[in-house]
């Protein structure tokens, strides 16, 4: 073989060498681009989800012993210390002493800041409890003297053993928003009112 067809198969050679190293870190570099801008992508959505979780909202109503009670609306999670704040904080005679200020409320929700002068549960549950004879006594009662809890007005509610003026306002907005009691044991759906209390108010009420 001639010198000069070894030179021409030696550039070859070399030509093809380059071709392939050119071709390889082309594609490395091809590659490393694609996977920057599919992790740009990925931080891009994640970023927009986190903004639209962050724009979650819900609407509450406060009302009672607040500046300005009202529909209220909150980020979701929020809490009823929260609530208050919104609606321009409490009244100098808002009582707080039985309100779960950590509390989360959900969308919809009513929110009532009792005043001072209204009597708490303790002492609602003793003054009802006093008068169970009068349990009868309201134009909704049955014929065996029992309340029914699905017609019963604040007034006749709170003859029934157990519940002051607040819990009967509690079961008429229970009963209006759900619809009428089926059982009398479904009124322990209402918040407040536990099996202790039922347990002391049972033999006075009915739902026909």
């Amino acid at each position: 073989m001639d010198k000069t067809k070894i030179i021409k198969i030696t550039t070859a050679v070399v030509i093809a060498v380059l071709a392939i190293i050119y071709y390889i870190s082309n594609k490395q570099e091809t590659n490393t681009y694609d996977n920057i801008l599919t992790s740009d992508v990925v931080v891009e959505n994640k970023i927009e989800e986190n903004a639209t979780e962050e724009k979650l909202k819900i609407k509450v109503y406060v009302t009672g012993e607040v500046n300005t009670p009202g529909v209220i609306e909150l980020e979701e999670g929020a809490r009823i210390q929260d609530a208050i704040e919104g609606a321009g904080g409490i009244k100098s005679e808002a009582n707080l002493k039985e309100i779960n200020l950590a509390y989360e409320v959900a969308d919809g929700e009513k929110i009532y800041i009792p005043n001072l002068s209204e009597p708490s549960e303790e002492s609602e549950e003793q003054s009802s409890t006093e008068r169970p004879s009068s349990a009868g006594s309201g134009s909704n009662s049955n014929s065996n003297g029992k309340i029914n809890i699905n017609k019963a007005t604040a007034t006749e509610l709170t003859s029934i053993p157990g519940i002051g003026a607040s819990t009967a306002q509690k079961i008429i907005t229970y009963r209006e928003e759900n619809g009428k009691f089926k059982t009398i044991e479904a009124i322990k759906n209402v918040s407040g009112i536990g099996d202790s209390k039922y347990n002391s108010m049972k033999d006075f009420i009915s739902v026909k």
